[in-house]
């Protein structure tokens, strides 16, 4: 690994901030860190390397070696996609004049110094929540710009008097502040080193419970979520990849491919990423429900609880009785004989798997029933009930193997059944729910084909039993029979032959393994702890899905009231009980740190006049650009000059799907931008975004994208300066 000699590239009109008084100190720590780095790079190398040549082993050995090549090959990853850049910062304590620096990474030398404390560990905690109202023991505090691996500006704040005594070199602009006006890329930029204290707060709250971050615009809603997932993989044991681990739901795919470095850039892969249409097979080709009213039908929680009474009625004993035909005679299997077996599955065994549990217990029941017939052995009658025909047919009636969709269909096919499932639902509902023809299916039937894939399982699963179970049983009776052949044919003094009757024996002449398993669903859950965003926008049904996920309820929830869509008038304690989610406690970010004033002058008058109550933020910044209002045949020169200008930064068009996107200029829908911010915003026909709640919303959000200049075009002469 080769490093630079200097860990600091400043350009020259910050050169005083190069004074070897500044940051000979620094220096001396780089060098220590280039060192270390290269020492636990070959290290781990070595190790992984001789894990992967280890045999894997069986069971728990097999998964303990998968883990640590998992964890070895991780912390490459990160320590060789950054060097010296693992470093965010530094600080001192009142108490200690040694530097504390803070990492993406804990780091120590060869002699157990620590060169970083992780970001994540409780030593770290001052370097982003000490304010100057409560500066929690710090005398300075320093934060790191880089740029291709060098130091390209740095920062530092006192706390305390006798901060200015030392190495510092005191800015008018915070880090953060200057962080703020730099030009937005594709990816969602590294923030770490920049979190404030009231994120940092949420961060690192207790994950015990349901805490909802409740933001405006630009609060950094987003920022807290991810870097709250990171923070709970590491600070609490009990969210770990073997205890379920964190699932982060995001609202939409451009959003999660936005943010997709940043768990990366904090030193952790293990959070699964998704938005609630990964959650179902085949989710996200689902379209938009054309109908409101039959949205709103979908939406109710009490459709997904349908699922059940709609299972159950493939899950009632047969009243009808069946002769199992074995070489000593039938067995009777009657009325009474079926609802014992039916009644033996185990609670929240998945339907398609449960009817190999009904066949286990009637085994049972048969054997119990016949038990004075000394033919008619457990293994005897086993193979009969495998066997009969009539039993399976009698059998794959009351209990048959489902397919999801099919059930949800024969739903909205199927009134009598709608009703049966639904008693709720009224005629007219029940005709307004009912569709014919193929399976057509939307974004609102998302949650009950999630409860019903939940509920029935696999149907093949039960099948690759069957035949894996029929394989072996083919190979043990060839086995038999080669070990009879042996022994009538050995005629060695001791016999040794005979000792392949054994039962260790012809355990280990089985063949080992069996065949593969299908790979469980790795959306399916159950997860430690879920991470929500945009989670305003969640209906009760949806919420059903994540609940199921998430049975400890232990969740964090990330929104804001007055970006719904659809309107929410309730408070979030009240959304939630209904929802099923009863410990909840709230946290408010009320500092807009990404939109400038000039903005959200323009912004908070469209959602105050829908939304009265809304929770606008306070900007913090202003960049000195007005809103501008052209007519829309200016859109293209708006694009070709602002590209002209700023050879860096991203911009996006939005609600013009005429408009066709380049490397640096996104076309987006205004629903599809939430979570995501651009230099420039296009704001194009706002106006035709819809009226009532939805359309006040969609104009706000597509608004507060903007980090520096807002244009808003329309068909009739704009007002205010052109283009030029």
């Amino acid at each position: 690994m080769t490093l630079a000699p200097t860990a600091f590239s400043l350009p020259d009109h910050l050169s005083a901030k190069a004074d070897p008084a500044l940051v000979a100190d620094d220096e001396r720590h780089f060098a220590a860190m280039a060192a270390s780095l290269e020492t636990t790079i070959d290290d781990l190398t070595a190790r992984l390397d001789e894990e992967r040549r280890r045999s894997g082993g069986h069971g728990q050995a097999a998964m303990d070696r998968d883990l640590e090549v998992h964890r070895l090959t991780a912390r490459l990853r990160t320590l060789r996609r950054f060097t010296l850049d693992l470093c965010l910062g530094r600080f001192v304590r009142e108490d200690d004049p040694e530097p504390v620096y803070v990492g993406r990474l804990g780091l120590t030398d060869a002699d157990g110094t620590r060169l970083l404390v992780d970001w994540r560990s409780p030593a770290a905690e001052p370097f982003f929540a000490a304010t100057h109202a409560r500066p929690m023991g710090l005398v300075s505090r320093r934060r790191y710009r880089w740029t291709l691996g060098r130091i390209s500006d740095y920062w530092d704040e006192v706390f305390t008097a006798d901060g200015l005594e030392g190495n510092v070199a005191l800015d008018d602009q915070s880090a953060f502040i200057a962080s703020l006006g730099a030009s937005r890329s594709p990816r969602m930029r590294d923030v770490l080193s920049t979190i404030q204290s009231d994120q940092d707060a949420i961060i690192r709250a207790s994950s015990r419970g349901a805490l909802v971050v409740d933001g405006g615009p630009g609060t950094g809603k987003t920022v807290v979520a991810l870097h709250r997932a990171a923070y709970l993989l590491y600070e609490d044991p009990r969210l770990g990849s073997g205890r379920g681990g964190v699932l982060f739901v995001g609202p939409h795919q451009p959003y999660l491919d936005y943010v997709a470095d940043v768990l990366p850039s904090l030193g952790e892969d293990g959070v699964r990423t998704c938005t609630l249409r990964d959650l179902v097979p085949g989710g996200r080709d689902l379209v938009a429900e054309e109908s409101p009213a039959v949205a709103a039908l979908k939406a109710d929680a009490r459709m997904v609880a349908a699922i059940e009474p709609a299972v159950a009625l493939y899950e009632e004993p047969p009243t009808e009785g069946v002769d199992v035909e074995t070489d000593a005679g039938d067995l009777w299997v009657g009325r009474a004989e079926w609802a014992e077996a039916f009644g033996a599955v185990e609670p929240g065994t998945p339907h398609n798997e449960g009817r190999d549990q009904v066949v286990e217990a009637l085994v049972e029941i048969l054997v119990d029933k016949y038990d004075d017939e000394e033919a008619l052995s457990p293994a005897v009658v086993r193979r009969a009930v495998l066997r009969s025909r009539a039993l399976h047919d009698v059998l794959g009636r009351a209990w048959p193997l489902l397919d999801p969709a099919d059930l949800v269909g024969d739903l909205w096919e199927v009134p009598a059944y709608l009703r049966r499932c639904a008693p709720w639902l009224d005629e007219d509902e029940v005709r307004l729910l009912r569709r014919r023809g193929p399976q057509c299916w939307t974004v609102a039937d998302l949650p009950l084909l999630d409860a019903a894939h939940r509920r029935l399982g696999d149907p093949e699963a039960s099948r690759r039993r069957r035949r894996q179970a029929a394989e072996e049983a083919a190979a043990k009776e060839e086995m038999d029979r080669v070990v009879d052949h042996l022994i009538a044919n050995d005629d060695s003094e001791m016999m040794l032959m005979s000792m392949l009757r054994g039962a260790d024996l012809q355990g280990a002449l089985a063949a080992p393994g069996g065949a593969p398993t299908a790979d469980p669903d790795a959306l399916a859950g159950p997860f430690a702890h879920v991470v929500v965003d945009e989670a305003q926008e969640l209906t009760d049904a949806e919420w059903q899905m994540l609940i199921a996920r998430c049975p400890s309820r232990s969740l964090t929830i990330v929104g804001d009231r007055a970006q719904a869509r659809h309107g929410f008038t309730e408070t979030w304690e009240d959304r939630l009980a209904r929802a099923g989610i009863h410990r909840v406690s709230i946290a408010s970010l009320t500092v807009n740190y990404r939109t400038p004033e000039e903005v959200m002058a323009e912004a908070a008058p469209v959602i105050r006049a829908a939304l009265p109550d809304a929770n606008v933020p306070t900007s913090v910044r202003s960049t000195g650009i007005p809103v501008r209002r052209l007519p829309r045949a200016d859109r293209d020169a708006v694009v070709a000059r602002w590209q002209e200008q700023h050879p860096e930064g991203v911009a996006c068009v939005i609600g013009d799907r005429t408009f066709v996107a380049t490397d640096r200029v996104r076309s987006l829908a205004p629903e599809l931008t939430k979570g995501l911010e651009f230099d420039l915003v296009v704001l194009v026909e706002p106006d035709a975004f819809g009226d009532g709640i939805e359309g006040a919303v969609d104009r706000y959000v597509a608004m507060t994208r903007a980090t520096q200049e807002l244009v808003i075009l329309s068909g009739a002469s704009g007002s205010g300066e052109g283009v030029a």
